[in-house]
């Protein structure tokens, strides 16, 4: 297989894993994730679409340098599965957070998550520094992710907005 496809490919997986992120999300981007209370540091809203998309296309370049090298490459496949755990990590993140209305429990798949994606730098880091590098954003974002979504779950014990009670 030649480099354009395979780096279609790597993208589109990568982006796919956003569309399974972004339908598990919807739904309570309408009703529930308004409602929440938030931290003075929440982005606005459109910033999420953008920094995801971009990071699943930093990623998908990221893991077509690996698995350019050929997966007989010593490294390559262990590097290659190492990336698909974090990649279905990514998408239970979103499923936790946002469809389960769990913060709570989307601050304990994200240790998980985040455990993958410094994982995957690290296995990267041998085969390709450029592949490496290309994660280290997103490394970033997730961790601001996780502070965002820890300050959520403390601000909505149970997950659920606070009720305001008349005085």
């Amino acid at each position: 297989m030649g480099d354009i496809p395979r780096l279609l490919i790597s993208i589109a997986i990568c982006q796919a894993a956003g569309l399974v992120g972004g339908w598990a999300t919807a739904a309570s981007l309408r009703d529930w994730y308004p409602t929440l209370k938030k931290p003075w540091f929440t982005p606005p809203n459109w910033l999420f679409p953008v920094a995801w998309t971009t990071l699943f296309l930093m990623m998908g370049v990221a893991v077509f340098l690996v698995w350019r090298m050929g997966t007989e490459t010593p490294g390559v496949a262990p590097a290659l599965a190492i990336f698909g755990v974090h990649l279905i990590l990514n998408m239970f993140w979103s499923i936790f957070f946002f469809a389960l209305r769990s913060p709570g429990w989307g601050l304990v798949e994200l240790i998980f998550f985040w455990l993958s994606i410094v994982a995957t730098i690290v296995a990267f880091a041998p085969l390709s520094t450029t592949a490496a590098w290309l994660m280290a954003p997103y490394l970033v974002w997730v961790t601001f992710a996780g502070l965002l979504n820890w300050a959520i779950w403390r601000l909505n014990p149970g997950g659920r907005p606070p009720v305001e009670h008349a005085t």
